[in-house]
């Protein structure tokens, strides 16, 4: 009997669809109204997330089980590691040095100290270990926040004015480009980045969102140079290429709100997943009731290192 050479290819097909579909499985049931900013911490082996509204910072031990939450006492938009072994906390009023263990917590910066009703959201460190973060209106009134970098020696510098909802950013590997999302533009902007002074300009767009996807919130970038966003109001983290826009996959996850996303583990190749009940009606709630759950996936590619802050305080 000759096969039919459609039959030869039908278990290969089935290969590249279980790699572009893998399993997203549960990390924690946390019932969160926001969970953001996810970011590994390689040194520790520590994920770092925190609960914007439940104004908690929270460290998971992977090889264990346990999170450890620590409150904040104030909304907590964003962490990142710190070379000095503390996190530096995006918090409503100012940027914060925090002490892991203890949660002491000492002020830095407030770049916003004049302007009422906004918030810190999203941000990380550039190459250089600068802090860049960004802020929204409690209100959600369109232009009132703006991106700012933070110095190692606590100088803020606003870098992006005119913003409403700062959200993911990430750099190239070859430090000569900043990709920078405000979430109701539907679009990832492309800075020209200068590794040296900090200083960014030339923005284009490197990707756009289709409405029907959900907007972009959080986002990561893979050893490949592509980008990976979270979808909020897309039940998706979908992966982009920023050199001509394109979308290369989407991975599906159970709670309608995704938020952010971090390549974590030994080899970076868990990619660890927020979410957020926030804005859900009952039936939502009792269709995803997961949401505002930690996830992971092993999307088979490869995270980067995370950037740590470079400054004491």
């Amino acid at each position: 009997m000759r096969l039919n050479p459609i039959f030869l290819l039908i278990p290969f097909l089935a290969i590249i669809g279980c790699s572009n579909n893998p399993k997203v499985e549960l990390v924690l049931d946390a019932q969160c109204g926001l969970g953001e900013g996810a970011i590994w911490n390689y040194e520790t082996n520590r994920l770092y997330w925190v609960n914007i509204t439940g104004k908690m910072l929270n460290i998971y031990n992977p090889e264990t089980g346990e999170n450890n939450g620590l409150v904040t006492g104030q909304m907590i938009g964003t962490v990142v590691p710190s070379e000095s072994g503390k996190a530096i906390v995006a918090l409503q009023n100012g940027i914060y040095q925090m002490d892991v263990t203890t949660g002491s917590k000492q002020l830095i910066v407030n770049p916003e100290e004049g302007i009422a009703g906004n918030r810190f959201n999203d941000g990380k460190c550039d190459p250089a270990g600068r802090f860049w973060a960004g802020t929204l209106s409690l209100g959600g009134e369109k232009g009132k926040g703006a991106l700012y970098r933070i110095d190692g020696d606590g100088a803020a510098t606003k870098m992006v004015g005119d913003v409403t909802c700062s959200n993911g950013i990430v750099w190239s590997a070859d430090k000569t480009k900043m990709y920078y999302i405000d979430t109701p533009t539907h679009k990832v902007m492309a800075y020209d980045y200068n590794n040296e002074t900090g200083e960014i300009g030339n923005p284009a767009v490197a990707v756009e969102i289709p409405e029907e996807m959900g907007v972009p919130d959080g986002m990561s970038i893979d050893s490949d140079g592509n980008l990976w966003i979270a979808l909020w109001g897309g039940f998706a983290i979908s992966c982009w290429n920023p050199q001509n826009g394109k979308l290369i996959r989407k991975i599906n996850v159970p709670a309608k709100n995704v938020t952010s996303c971090a390549f974590g583990g030994d080899r970076l190749e868990t990619l660890y997943i927020t979410t957020a009940r926030q804005d859900l009606n009952p039936e939502e709630l009792e269709k995803f009731p997961l949401s505002g759950g930690l996830f992971k996936v092993q999307p088979g590619v490869r995270g980067v290192k995370a950037s740590f802050f470079k400054g004491q305080f």
